[in-house]
C-alpha cells in the first residue's frame, strides 16, 4: 500500500515518521493563518459538527428512554392482562387435597398464560418455601430460570402482599450462540386456593425494539455526518465567493504597492463587492493621479535646482575670483574694509560649497549618480582622512584617536565618495565633541568592512537622532556652526552610503556623545549579516578622557585584515 510522503530538510519521510507529522502540522499551521476561508470553514465544520453531535446525542437518548417506557408500559399491560386472566381460572376452580390435582391446576394455566400474552417465557416459584406434599413449587417455561431474576426483584415480588402490584425489571435474555438480547421482566403475585401465593414472572424479549434503537441511531448519525459535509461544502462554496474578491483586492493592492499603479480591480455586478471594486478603483486613481503629479513636481524641482546651480557657477566664479583678489590685498586696507573683505571671502567660499553640494543633491534625486570603483583599503583611508583634519582637531582640542583592528584588505569602492563620508564625520565631530577624544574605529569581517566615528560630545535626543540625515536639519538652530558646513553633509554622506549598498546608522545619548556607523559589503550584495561594529556602542559612562577604555591601536603587521 502506497504511503505519502513529504520532503523534511533535503530528505523523503512517510507518516511514520515524526518529522512528517510536524511538516504536517507546520503546513496547517500555515494556512490557518493565511487563510480566511480554511479558517472559517474549519471553524464552521467545529462547530457545525458539535451542535450536530450534542443533537443526535440528546435525540438518541430521548428516542432510547420512550422506547423503552414504551415497551415496559406495554408489557406491564399484557402482564396484566394475562395474570388476570389466570387469576380468575385459579379462582374458579375447584380444589381437592391432591398434589396432583393441584399442579395439573398450576400447568393448566401455562397455556392461557403465553396464549393471552406476548411471550412464552414464564416462571412460577411458591412464596412460602417451607416444604408441603400439597403445594407443588411452581413451574417454568421458554428458558426463564430462577438465576435471571434479581434478589431485589424476588424481594419486592415476595413483600407485595397483593396480586394488584406489579414490578418491573431490564434483563439480559439469553440468545443464539451464547449471545444475549435485551429484555424486561415483570413480576407479581398469583394466588392458588387453599395453597398460597406464587412469585409470577413474565419476561418480554426487547430485541426488536433494541434494532429499532440501532436503526434509529445510525439513522441520526449519517443524517448528521452528511449534514456536517454538506454545510462544510456550503460555506466552502459561499466563503469562495466571498473571499476570492478580497484575495483580488489583496493582490492587486500589493502591485500598487510595488509600483504598479495601472493595476485595477476586475469589477462585476451591482453588490458591496462591486462597491467596494469601484470605490478601490477610484482610490487607485487618485493615487495614480497624485503620484505622477509629484514626480512631475519633484522633476521640475530637481531641473530647477540643477538648472539654477549650474547658472550660478559662472558668476560664482567671478565673484570668487574677485573675492580672491581682494583678499590678497586685504592688508592695504583699513582695519574694517580688510575684515569686510575678509568675512566676504569665507561667506563665498561656503556659498561655493553650498552650491557644489546642491549639484551633488540635484544628482542623486535625478538618478545620474555614477561609481568609480576601486580597491581601497578602509583603514588606510582613515589614516589619511585623520591625518588631513588633525590641524582642525587641534584647534577644537579634541584629540583624535584610531583603533584599526580589520579594514586593511582592499575593497571595491569609491574612494572619493567614502573619504568624503569620513571627512564628513569627522568634521561633525570635531564640532560636536566639546574637546573630549574622539575614537575612529575600523574592522571588518568576511561579509563587510566598517568605520564608526564615536564622539564624546553633547550627544542628541532619539527623536533628533531620526532626523540627522534630512537636509537642511540642524539638532539645535542656535548653535553657532564653526567649521562653515552646509547642512547636506549628513544627507549626500547617506546618499554615497546607499550607492555603495551599504548602511550608515547612528546612536546617540545626550551627556554621552554620538557614534556613526558606516558599513560597506565586500561584494555587489547589500549587506545583510550585521555590521562588524555595532551602532550601539554599550557604554553609559565615561572615564576623565571620556572614554570607558583605554585606546589600543592595533594594525596587522602584513598589512591583512585582522
Amino acid at each position: 500500500m502506497p504511503t505519502a510522503a513529504v520532503t523534511v530538510a533535503g530528505r523523503s519521510v512517510t507518516w511514520r515518521d515524526g518529522a512528517w507529522w510536524r511538516a504536517r502540522a507546520e503546513r496547517i499551521g500555515t494556512l490557518w493563518r493565511r487563510s480566511l476561508r480554511f479558517r472559517t470553514v474549519v471553524i464552521t465544520l467545529v462547530l457545525t459538527a458539535l451542535t450536530i453531535i450534542i443533537a443526535c446525542v440528546w435525540m438518541a437518548l430521548a428516542i432510547q428512554n420512550d422506547l423503552f417506557e414504551s415497551r415496559k408500559t406495554q408489557a406491564l399491560t399484557d402482564a396484566r392482562r394475562a395474570v388476570d386472566s389466570a387469576q380468575s381460572t385459579l379462582d374458579n376452580a375447584v380444589v381437592q387435597d391432591d398434589p396432583v390435582q393441584v399442579q395439573n391446576l398450576l400447568t393448566s394455566i401455562q397455556g392461557p398464560l403465553s396464549q393471552q400474552s406476548a411471550t412464552d417465557m414464564t416462571l412460577a416459584i411458591r412464596v412460602d418455601a417451607t416444604p408441603s406434599q400439597l403445594a407443588p413449587p411452581g413451574f417454568r417455561s421458554g428458558g426463564l430460570t430462577e438465576s435471571m431474576i434479581s434478589a431485589e426483584l424476588r424481594k419486592h415480588v415476595r413483600d407485595s402482599g397483593s396480586v394488584d402490584k406489579q414490578w418491573a425489571q431490564s434483563i439480559a435474555l439469553p440468545g443464539p450462540d451464547d449471545s444475549v438480547r435485551p429484555g424486561i421482566v415483570v413480576g407479581q403475585q398469583i394466588v392458588v386456593p387453599d395453597i398460597g401465593p406464587y412469585e409470577l414472572y413474565l419476561a418480554y424479549d426487547l430485541d426488536d425494539a433494541s434494532s429499532t434503537l440501532s436503526f434509529v441511531q445510525a439513522t441520526l448519525w449519517i443524517v448528521g455526518s452528511a449534514l456536517v459535509v454538506l454545510i462544510g461544502a456550503i460555506a466552502w462554496f459561499t466563503l469562495r465567493a466571498v473571499t476570492t474578491p478580497i484575495r483580488e483586492a489583496a493582490d492587486t493592492s500589493a502591485q500598487l504597492a510595488a509600483g504598479d499603479l495601472g493595476v485595477r480591480l476586475r469589477v462585476r455586478g451591482e453588490d458591496e463587492l462591486a462597491t467596494l471594486g469601484r470605490s478601490f478603483n477610484a482610490m487607485a486613481d487618485s493615487i495614480q493621479s497624485q503620484i505622477n503629479q509629484l514626480a512631475e513636481l519633484s522633476l521640475v524641482q530637481q531641473r530647477f535646482v540643477s538648472d539654477v546651480s549650474h547658472e550660478l557657477r559662472t558668476p560664482l566664479t567671478t565673484i570668487r575670483l574677485a573675492t580672491d583678489m581682494l583678499n590678497d590685498h586685504r592688508d592695504e586696507f583699513d582695519p574694517t574694509t580688510a575684515r569686510a573683505t575678509e568675512l566676504l571671502h569665507a561667506q563665498v567660499q561656503r556659498f561655493e560649497v553650498l552650491l557644489t553640494d546642491l549639484l551633488e543633491i540635484s544628482r542623486y534625486d535625478a538618478g545620474s549618480v555614477q561609481l568609480e570603483l576601486e580597491p581601497t583599503s578602509l583603514a588606510r583611508l582613515a589614516e589619511d582622512v585623520i591625518a588631513s583634519m588633525q590641524q582642525l582637531a587641534e584647534q577644537h582640542g579634541s584629540d583624535v584617536r584610531l583603533v584599526a583592528p580589520g579594514g586593511y584588505s582592499p575593497v571595491d569602492m569609491d574612494p572619493r565618495r567614502i573619504r568624503r563620508i569620513v571627512r564628513n564625520l569627522l568634521g561633525n565631530a570635531i564640532e560636536h565633541g566639546e574637546g573630549k577624544p574622539i575614537v575612529v574605529t575600523v574592522d571588518s569581517n568576511q561579509q563587510a568592512v566598517a568605520l564608526a566615528v564615536r564622539d564624546y560630545g553633547m550627544g542628541m535626543t532619539e527623536a533628533d537622532a531620526e532626523r540627522v540625515f534630512d537636509r537642511f536639519w540642524r539638532a539645535d538652530p542656535s548653535r553657532k556652526r564653526t567649521i562653515g558646513g552646509t547642512g547636506l553633509g549628513l544627507s549626500i554622506s547617506l546618499g554615497d552610503a546607499t550607492l555603495h549598498r551599504g548602511t550608515l546608522a547612528v546612536w546617540s545619548r545626550p551627556g554621552y556623545g554620538s557614534n556613526f556607523v558606516l558599513t560597506l559589503p565586500r561584494g555587489s550584495h547589500p549587506v545583510e549579516a550585521g555590521s562588524p561594529l555595532p551602532t550601539d556602542p554599550g557604554d553609559e559612562a565615561t572615564d576623565d578622557l571620556g572614554l570607558t577604555q583605554p585606546i589600543i591601536v592595533s594594525r596587522p603587521m602584513d598589512g591583512g585584515d585582522a
